[in-house]
């Protein structure tokens, strides 16, 4: 039976395309799963800033899973693209678990590779280490556990439709979305290596589309660019996937027509890749008091830097990242419309981990070690997208006398620490640091898949452009002088895994810009990269199998969560959950808002997973058809204690009425979970607003 599938594939390799020039023929499976998580009273995770606290939803965020196999031997990697700033150690190791639960070691630590896209709007405490969770108050399971159950239900969709196919990649550049958020560190790099590029950041948008052998229909694609999601900004309260989020959006919206989004068999995945020091906010950095160009090594304004800040391309945060989102979707659009070149050769791939704290190399002939991972003292500054706070500075290569002493009262760094990050000053000697438990890794996995001559480099940390390009072409040059097919194409998969920060160059480190400040392992970082994933490009080009190294810690049951839970939720008097408190008007004109209040339960009693807090719906005929949901770029969900003392709360519901709505009557409907005081369980409830009529003029 297996040979007569076998021979029947052939044929319809043969009858449907011809002379087989497309490329081998994969096994291919993708699927999509909600991993938003708590919309209310949560930290989010990017900027750092305390006051940034969720507080409802623009739209809503997914896990995206390809499981990609060849037809010979059916090796699998897994290729995780997740709406989340970036993946984290023990996401890692719980979603390994569980998928070898249900599915024995097929999938392993090996070949899954989670990627983060770098929302910096999505909720925080799904890490376990201290300096990741201090923001959030420490650890909140409940935001860990949506991300790990829903990519674990994704990878199952992913397992359970593959189906034969072909993979093909096209490579195009888009210029007008990103720009350098550090130039002044990129100028550091040798002029002969600036000399080689014409930006300084990278322009190359790569796409990988999937389609199926006998339909020819698209499966789905992955698209890597790298630029931060970092379009909305720190006053931003509302979960969403940021300019990426909204690529993938439009591109499944298109491939899916007539589906709600997070519907449809068509998954779309624009991955991150070098935007370490990459920003979407095209505009550039301008003094917020006088409007002028922050001055440029420092990034600061009258001597501070929290009134440097980048803008977008748009009028305002939601703009810019629609315009940014908009410009990835189309430029990956085209790409995947005309990809023709066909993925040939094995699926493979390669897995270590590292302890980073202690690499030995040789550099320029003289043999150096990283270091344990420390945080320089321009870390706290902040980058032009989000600055910091407390007149601190990029570009320190000295540091504040008070702030060391600060320091010297978390853990006052050895003689050796220092000596080592030089020129950075310490602000956190964070690989001392252990109370009450570590506060930064230092076994890194390290990571590279194979589908045919594409190479996927899963790193765990932000590359700046120059590293990335430094890294990728240490790997190809590496694969080619070891036998692998000179059409191979590298490709870098952004924070993915674990998160150790940034990762620049030697010359980049020594300006000592956030970037540079934020580079965990010292100033030989990169170097120690290259030389840890140059061996792994050996092996892979070689077929060789790379020892497991250190073992990742697994620190759950030390977790401190000061992260308080709903207590309980309440109405005014007379008032039910779900009554309107402000419902909408009669009848709205195409591009105007209509706002709806309901009193509300908190939104952290039920995330809603796979659900919505709200839809908006037409009535056909005496039907009502739902057009929008919470996971639809035209609506926001938003959530706000009136009494936190009484435990009462309103949700609002905007819906921003596009200009190809139908014209007729609507209305809009909340649904949400109520806490009361005296149980411990959560009671269901839902509103409904009047009705109302959209019209065309």
């Amino acid at each position: 039976m297996a040979q007569f599938q076998l021979v029947l594939l052939l044929c319809l390799a043969f009858v449907h395309w011809g002379d087989g020039a497309v490329g081998d023929v994969y096994y291919i499976g993708t699927g999509r799963y909600d991993i938003t998580g708590p919309a209310a009273e949560t930290e989010m995770m990017g900027y750092a800033m305390p006051q940034q606290i969720s507080n409802g939803i623009h739209f809503r965020q997914y896990s995206r899973a390809f499981v990609l196999a060849d037809s010979l031997n059916r090796t699998k990697v897994v290729f995780i693209n997740a709406d989340i700033c970036m993946g984290s150690q023990i996401m890692k190791l719980e979603v390994v678990k569980k998928l070898q639960a249900l599915y024995g070691d097929i999938y392993s630590n090996s070949n899954v590779l989670i990627s983060g896209i770098h929302t910096h709007s999505g909720p925080a405490g799904y890490f376990q280490y201290v300096l990741f969770e201090v923001m959030s108050l420490g650890f909140v399971g409940q935001t860990l556990d949506v991300i790990v159950d829903g990519i674990v239900e994704s990878v199952k969709m992913a397992h359970e439709n593959m189906r034969p196919g072909h993979l093909f990649i096209n490579t195009g550049t888009l210029l007008d979305a990103s720009v350098n958020r550090s130039p002044s560190a990129y100028l550091n790099n040798p002029e002969a290596e600036r000399a080689l590029y014409a930006y300084d950041t990278d322009k190359e948008m790569m796409v990988l589309k999937m389609v199926d052998l006998v339909t020819g229909n698209g499966r789905g694609m992955i698209d890597w660019f790298a630029v931060h999601c970092t379009s909305m900004n720190n006053t931003n309260g509302l979960i969403s996937g940021d300019n990426k989020g909204y690529a993938s959006y439009l591109m499944e919206k298109d491939a899916n027509q007539g589906a709600l989004p997070g519907n449809g068999e068509f998954v779309a995945a624009f991955a991150q890749s070098n935007e370490g020091d990459v920003s979407p906010n095209t505009k550039g950095a301008h003094c917020l008091d006088t409007g002028l160009p922050c001055e440029f090594n420092h990034s600061t304004c009258s001597g501070r830097n929290e009134l440097c800040v980048a803008f977008g391309p748009g009028k305002d945060m939601f703009d810019s990242t629609r315009i940014i989102g908009e410009r990835q979707y189309s430029l990956g659009k085209a790409l995947y419309d005309n990809a023709t070149i066909g993925l040939t050769g094995p699926v493979d791939y390669v897995h270590t981990c590292v302890d980073f704290g202690n690499v030995t190399l040789t550099v320029n002939g003289r043999k150096v070690h990283t270091c344990p991972p420390a945080m320089g003292f321009s870390f706290a500054a902040g980058t032009t997208d989000g600055p910091g706070a407390f007149s601190f500075t990029q570009g320190d290569t000295s540091g504040n006398e008070f702030w060391k002493l600060v320091r010297d009262a978390l853990k006052d760094p050895t003689p050796e620490q220092v000596q080592c990050h030089k020129p950075k000053p310490i602000l956190l000697d964070t690989g001392e640091m252990n109370f009450p438990y570590p506060w930064q890794p230092r076994c890194i996995p390290l990571q590279l898949l194979r589908v045919g001559q594409l190479v996927i480099i899963g790193v765990p940390a932000e590359f700046s452009t120059m590293s990335g390009r430094r890294l990728r072409n240490t790997v190809r040059k590496t694969l080619l002088d070891n036998g692998f097919p000179s059409n191979v194409t590298v490709v870098i998969a952004g924070l993915s895994n674990t998160y150790s920060d940034y990762v620049t160059t030697f010359e980049e480190y020594q300006v000592q810009r956030y970037e540079g400040a934020s580079t965990d392992y010292g100033p030989y970082t990169l170097d120690a990269y290259l030389q840890e994933f140059g061996k792994l490009a050996v092996l892979l080009a070689k077929g060789g199998k790379a020892d497991p190294g250190c073992t990742p810690p697994y620190y759950r049951d030390k977790q401190w969560a000061l992260h308080t839970p709903v207590v309980f939720d309440a109405v005014p008097s007379e008032k039910k959950f779900g009554d309107v408190n402000t419902d909408a008007k009669s009848s709205y004109k195409l591009n105007e808002s209509v706002i709806v209040e309901f009193w509300a339960g908190n939104p952290r009693n039920n995330l809603m997973t796979g659900k919505t807090f709200l839809t908006v719906e037409v009535k056909n005929n005496s039907q009502w058809t739902v057009v929008h949901t919470d996971a639809s770029w035209e609506t926001k969900f938003s959530w706000r204690h009136t009494s936190e003392i009484l435990g009462e709360s309103l949700a609002t519901v905007t819906w921003d009425i596009p200009s190809n709505a139908i014209p007729g009557t609507y209305r809009i409907q909340h649904f949400g979970y109520h806490k009361e005081l005296r149980k411990s369980e959560v009671i269901y409830y839902s509103g409904v607003s009047g009705e109302f009529q959209v019209t065309a003029m």
